[in-house]
């Protein structure tokens, strides 16, 4: 069940200095109240922190095709999200997660950091769905969990390599 925010709840929320902890997926899961609005920005933080992970391993790297891959299903990702914002009016907030990733120093720890990141994702998703949240923002995101499952699989067979 969402809780109720009074409004300077929300413009709190939109408004604190951000960490890893505070961000996407960790925020998500680190939350004990979630407001629709709330469930929108984590999920799109956790996309957009997804993205900046990737930009940076192939910055780094070169080009490796499972992260290339993923980095364009991530745009997908966040693309229906922002229809969702749009839908429920939710203001989008700004792509502050280059901030929050370094390059890995391997292509090793760029897979494990993968794996990594798709498990925190699945899990926001999971809590997401065990809310009572519209049917469209339902679909979405079982959606996207079911990818973040196979970019998961992806992630530990490079790994495995």
């Amino acid at each position: 069940m969402f809780s109720n925010h009074y409004p300077y709840q929300q413009q709190y929320f939109s408004h604190y200095r951000q960490t890893p902890d505070t961000y996407g997926a960790k925020g998500a899961l680190n939350a004990t109240s979630l407001s629709l609005r709330e469930i929108l920005t984590y999920a799109l933080q956790d996309e957009y922190l997804a993205q900046a992970r990737y930009n940076k391993i192939l910055g780094t790297f070169g080009y490796i095709r499972t992260f290339a891959r993923i980095q364009e299903a991530e745009l997908r990702h966040i693309s229906a999200l922002l229809q969702l914002f749009n839908r429920y009016q939710v203001p989008v907030p700004q792509d502050i997660s280059p901030q929050f990733v370094t390059p890995p120093a391997s292509v090793k720890n760029a897979y494990a950091a993968g794996v990594e990141g798709e498990i925190e994702n699945i899990a926001m998703y999971e809590k997401f769905l065990d809310l009572e949240i519209p049917t469209d923002v339902r679909n979405v995101f079982t959606r996207l969990k079911d990818a973040s499952l196979n970019h998961l699989a992806a992630f530990e067979r490079g790994l495995a390599r």
